[in-house]
Parts: C-alpha cells; sequence; structure tokens
C-alpha cells in the first residue's frame, strides 16, 4: 500500500509536517508512507499552464498523486480556512483524472481547525468521488516543535491510533472503488 501524505503547511518547521513524518516512521510495514511538502514551491495556478505548458513541478506532483495508492492530508487552518498553497495544489488537480477516484483522507495536528476542516472536507467531496470523510485522526499536537511531535506520536495511545488510521485507510483503498 502506497499512500501519499500531503503537508497543507508552507512553513519549514512545520507541525504538520512533523506529524505526517513521525506517522511515516510508525506505519506498519505493508504501508507505504511518502510526504509531499512542496505546496509552497507549485506556481499559483492558471489554466494557461496547463497541457504542453505544465511546469514540471506540478507535473512532478501529479504524478505522485497518480502512483499512490491513497492521499492523506494534513493542514493547518488560516484565518478561519484552507492555506492558499493547499487549495493551489488541490487546483492544478481538478483539469485532470488522477484525483477523480483517488481514495483521500484527512489527519489533523490541532484541536482546532473545525471550519477548515468543513471547507477542505467540501472541496475534496467535490474532486475525488473517495473522499473517506468518516476516516480521520486528530492529535494535540499544536505548538509542539518536531522532535516533540514525533514524541508525541511514539506514545502508545498515540501510535496505536495512528497504527489503526492507516489500517482503516488502507482497507479503504484497497475496497472496490468506481475503477475497479
Amino acid at each position: 500500500m502506497r499512500i501519499l501524505a500531503i503537508s497543507g503547511s508552507a512553513r519549514r518547521n512545520s507541525t504538520n509536517t512533523a506529524m505526517l513524518q513521525a506517522v511515516r516512521a510508525v506505519a506498519p510495514s505493508d504501508i507505504e508512507v511518502s510526504i509531499f511538502d512542496g505546496v509552497g514551491r507549485l506556481p499559483v495556478f492558471s489554466p494557461d499552464l496547463e497541457g504542453e505548458s505544465l511546469p514540471e513541478v506540478v507535473r512532478d506532483f501529479i504524478d505522485v498523486i497518480a502512483q499512490s495508492d491513497g492521499v492523506i492530508i494534513a493542514s493547518p487552518e488560516y484565518v478561519r480556512s484552507i492555506p492558499g498553497g493547499l487549495k493551489n495544489a488541490i487546483d492544478w488537480l481538478v483539469s485532470g483524472d488522477e484525483i477523480v477516484h483517488k481514495p483521500i483522507a484527512l489527519l489533523h495536528a490541532s484541536h482546532r481547525g473545525d471550519d477548515m476542516l468543513a471547507g477542505l472536507r467540501t472541496v475534496l467531496a467535490t474532486v475525488t468521488d473517495r473522499f473517506a470523510g468518516d476516516i480521520f485522526l486528530r492529535l494535540p499536537l499544536m505548538k509542539l516543535e518536531p522532535a516533540e511531535v514525533f514524541k508525541a506520536v511514539e506514545a502508545a495511545e498515540n501510535h496505536s491510533r495512528v497504527q489503526a488510521y492507516l489500517q482503516a485507510f488502507s482497507a479503504y483503498c484497497m475496497a472496490d472503488s468506481k475503477t475497479a
């Protein structure tokens, strides 16, 4: 099982990116988690850049989406909404087929952010018919440094919650889809 974990943060010391790295470290051996933390490197979406003019960095992003069995998104909330970089990344996907039937679930690193999560759920339910809204994990990691995030995720209670989350999402990814 190949899962792509997308960090919706462009911050260098992002809690979300650190959480995804920690999740990758504790993932069951049959689940490979790779991380995309480059939303800040994607150019602003423009239909004029699609097709033959598609920037290489966007083509690479679309390719890693296509090669994954499922996608997990972890994102901060900015001004009660989806960060611009993450929304831009999603915008780059809407013209292609790579996201349409791709299983997607959310992972959240804060006790806050419900407005962003509601907006992100709406967007994801629009771009894919395989959004797994009921497969969700929230870990209270806000304001922790990356090393502290690893310790928190590795703690027995969170470790088992992360593994159960990944196993549930893996099972969802393997379930019959409309493209099967």
